[in-house]
């Protein structure tokens, strides 16, 4: 038994067949274009193998009301030929099997959740710091939704007064952490990419100052028992650590528990699964899809 699993990201398309323990067998990447032009290729990958379901961890925001005619669509997104494309709806006509939907981000805190960093607990945030900033929150061992899906990353931050960029490059607010501490807010800010920025520049220390802020309001308003911090710009293996100190300074001992007698060091990590949290996740959708739909 197969089954397919796709990381719909805004960049590049990710698409993997698993066997049913979870070992890939085939991927294939594909360049992000429109949907008439992307659509089909990624039909034929799956099409070519008798998948049992298909499991789709998605660039955002997305239709997840199981109640709406449009779930499984593509909502707002700054990538116009995809806005409000019915992307669940067309790969379930083109391949008839059970597809099963979630963020990107879910996915991948799903993924860290049942195989990760965060196995055996019942709730984690995971967050990703790229080109962008999302985060996926996991409750009693399951996805969280509520009015559509969490966003992470248009959380208000405060501006660094180090910081030579104050407002940040998100276009619907000022001061949301994905315009501050993104990939691109970073290359714009000082002229070139963050992975080119040494790693005794200043940069690194407002960028800390920002996802320190982050994971501060996140144990105070969510309590997750691990955070998990992955992407491009967690790359840099330096930043962690200072993230976690600029964490408990921030929280000045008002939280009180075991996780935080080590510094944080095994309470703010990085992704247990490395980079395959995303597709792992959209592996264990397709799984859940089979099952719910009493194959």
């Amino acid at each position: 038994m197969y089954f397919g699993a796709l990381e719909a990201g805004g960049t590049k398309m990710v698409l993997a067949i698993m066997d049913e323990n979870g070992n890939e067998t085939e991927r294939e990447s594909i360049p992000t274009r429109t949907p008439d032009e992307t659509m089909p290729e990624m039909i034929r990958f799956f099409s070519e193998v008798p998948i049992a379901a298909l499991g789709i961890g998605g660039f955002g925001p997305l239709n997840l009301d199981k109640k709406s005619a449009a779930y499984g669509s593509i909502m707002e997104t700054p990538k116009l030929a995809w806005r409000h494309y019915p992307l669940m709806k067309t790969f379930e006509d083109a391949l008839h099997v059970p597809v099963g939907i979630d963020t990107d981000v879910n996915a991948a805190a799903l993924a860290e959740a049942r195989l990760g960093a965060a196995r055996g607990l019942e709730s984690c945030l995971y967050v990703t710091v790229g080109t962008g900033i999302g985060g996926g929150v996991i409750a009693n061992g399951r996805p969280v939704h509520g009015m559509m899906h969490p966003e992470i990353g248009h959380i208000m931050v405060t501006p660094d007064p180090a910081d030579p960029m104050p407002n940040g490059v998100c276009p619907y607010h000022p001061h949301c952490l994905e315009g501050l501490a993104a990939g691109p807010s970073m290359e714009k800010r000082w002229g070139i990419s963050a992975k080119e920025l040494p790693h005794d520049h200043k940069a690194w220390d407002i960028e800390s100052t920002y996802l320190a802020q982050l994971c501060a309001y996140a144990i105070l308003a969510l309590s997750p028992e691990k955070i998990i911090l992955g992407g491009g710009v967690m790359q840099q293996k330096f930043l962690l650590p200072l993230i976690r100190q600029k964490t408990v300074k921030l929280l000045n001992g008002y939280i009180a528990h075991p996780n935080f007698e080590d510094g944080l060091e095994t309470y703010i990590v990085e992704p247990g699964l490395g980079t395959r949290s995303g597709i792992t996740g959209a592996y264990l959708l397709a799984r859940e899809a089979y099952t719910e739909a009493g194959k």
